[in-house]
């Protein structure tokens, strides 16, 4: 592996130089990171934004709050496993809680397109409040827009958490060390290969399902054991490379992860290999990736396995001292490969 540190890398496809916003920019990927490097920053940038984390820690009266927001643009709106009203409470509270918060109350905006559905409203409003009743968390303001036909996907939604901060437990994505186990919870790639072939109206043998989900209750286990748990993430856009990406430079650590330990279906699989997708960049919504010390790591995957949605729990890599802020694969066949952020976008509009 310490070969890795003499690479010079370079990004197999160049950027596309452009004046307009493209669909890569919501990638998750390169071109996310400079619009909001080159675009966002430099006009908003403060010291609760510049923390660039599932959330912002923000004091309020004396009492640190973590504050996340979201906006869902999922096409189709519906789609085997869920739909935009339950995804968009899941994503937003496996934010905060992505930060060892608890969730306390949301906030719901609508921007509606003119034509839609009213029983498809219906139906995504309910599954949203049944989504948030099980969390325990409810939604307590909300807005509503409505724009001309063909001006939205039907409906978008952007959700805001406020949770309260445990000072005794707050995983970041700067706080990765090395010797660190590396664990996910659960299968990868269900939510964005559901959404792909419910949105293309492929048809496979398995209807795959999302796996979306509120990982809240996950996390206060983890807490509840006592381990020390350094990072914790969702890998929604980009997947999990994108994640292992982000936790390696913000780290400034090596990872290494195992292709022969990735938990990936076999449905998801084959429906990767027919449309030549790489599953490590589909996106997943109830899923975490977990950096703890290797001494607790029997521990976090016993607690985690313990719980409906760790069941699958599995370590797939570590963290190293060499190549900093690389991410690095162990083929089946023996060999090594970068996992890099994608350029631009593998798969749009999932999340």
């Amino acid at each position: 592996m310490t070969a890795l540190s003499s690479i010079t890398l370079a990004c197999p496809t160049p950027l596309n130089a452009s004046d307009r916003v493209q669909l890569g920019h919501g990638s998750g990927g390169k071109m996310s990171a400079a619009l909001v490097r080159d675009r966002f920053m430099p006009a908003l940038g403060n010291e609760a934004l510049m923390q660039l984390g599932d959330g912002a820690v923000v004091n309020v009266g004396g009492v640190d709050v973590v504050v996340s927001t979201d906006t869902f643009v999922v096409s189709p709106l519906e789609f085997p496993g869920g739909d935009i009203g339950s995804l968009a409470v899941h994503g937003t509270l496996n934010d905060v809680s992505m930060m060892g918060a608890r969730p306390v109350c949301m906030t719901a905006g609508f921007v509606l397109e003119e034509g839609l559905s009213l029983d498809v409203l219906d139906r995504i409003v309910h599954s949203m409040a049944n989504a948030a009743r099980l969390a325990g968390v409810p939604v307590v303001a909300g807005d509503t827009k409505v724009v001309e036909r063909g001006k939205a996907d039907g409906l978008y939604i952007n959700t805001t958490c406020v949770a309260a901060a445990d000072a005794e437990f707050r995983p970041g994505p700067d706080r990765a060390r090395v010797g660190d186990a590396v664990i996910v919870s659960g299968a990868i790639g269900r939510h964005g290969m559901a959404i792909m072939a419910a949105r293309e109206g492929l048809a496979f043998e398995t209807t795959i399902t999302s796996d979306s989900a509120c990982l809240a209750g996950l996390v206060q286990d983890l807490r509840a054991s006592g381990a020390d748990v350094h990072v914790l993430r969702d890998p929604t856009r980009g997947g999990v490379a994108s994640a292992l990406n982000e936790i390696a430079a913000a780290s400034r650590v090596g990872v290494v992860i195992d292709e022969t330990t990735l938990p990936v279906p076999d449905d998801v699989r084959a429906a990767c290999e027919v449309l030549g997708l790489d599953p490590l960049y589909v996106a997943n919504e109830g899923i975490l990736v977990a950096f703890v010390p290797e001494d607790d790591a029997g521990l976090v995957l016993r607690v985690l396995r313990s719980h409906v949605l760790g069941i699958g729990a599995t370590q797939i890599g570590r963290v190293v001292a060499t190549h900093p802020g690389v991410v690095a694969l162990r083929t089946s066949l023996g060999g090594t490969r970068i996992v890099d952020l994608l350029p631009g976008d593998q798969l749009p509009r999932i999340c």
